[in-house]
């Protein structure tokens, strides 16, 4: 296997991201039977890249771009100890590269990042159903904490 990069994502990586995009939503699909049919989009991705107050990142091996990550910096609810987290979403790893703990590449800069931000809390959000997802973020650290629930009336 090649060694595995980080980078800030940029324009010229839109199509393979949107492509990524494309890979989560067909992924998450079988876990959510809420979600809409058709074409979905669930991110502004040149917005990602762009907003100062996120950081989009690209895992590379070779020339070829494998995975990606953002970190958002959002406002926490004023109950909460701290005013501001750091949101973690868009964690994509091709299928062909994972098992190789790209993700875990992943997540650390994405940490580092929030780090320099002077972020003290990381949240992200992921199906029960989706094991895999579960078990690297558990080895990364994150625990879980409220259960969303739905219901179609």
């Amino acid at each position: 296997m090649s060694t595995i990069s980080i980078r800030t994502a940029n324009l010229n990586d839109l199509e393979t991201l949107l492509a990524f995009e494309q890979g989560v939503i067909k992924a998450e699909r079988p876990m959510d039977s809420f979600l809409a049919q058709g074409t979905l989009s669930y991110y502004n991705i040149p917005e990602l890249i762009a907003a100062k107050n996120s950081h989009l990142i690209v895992a590379v091996a070779g020339k070829e771009l494998v995975g990606s990550g953002y970190i958002k910096i959002e406002e926490s609810s004023t109950y909460h100890k701290n005013t501001k987290h750091g949101y973690i979403g868009f964690i994509f790893v091709k299928p062909s590269f994972r098992g190789k703990r790209i993700s875990g590449l992943i997540l650390e800069s994405l940490k580092k990042w929030g780090k320099e931000k002077d972020l003290k809390e990381l949240r992200l959000d992921v199906y029960s159903k989706n094991t895999d997802a579960l078990k690297s973020y558990n080895r990364f650290g994150f625990t879980k904490g409220l259960v969303n629930m739905k219901i179609d009336i």
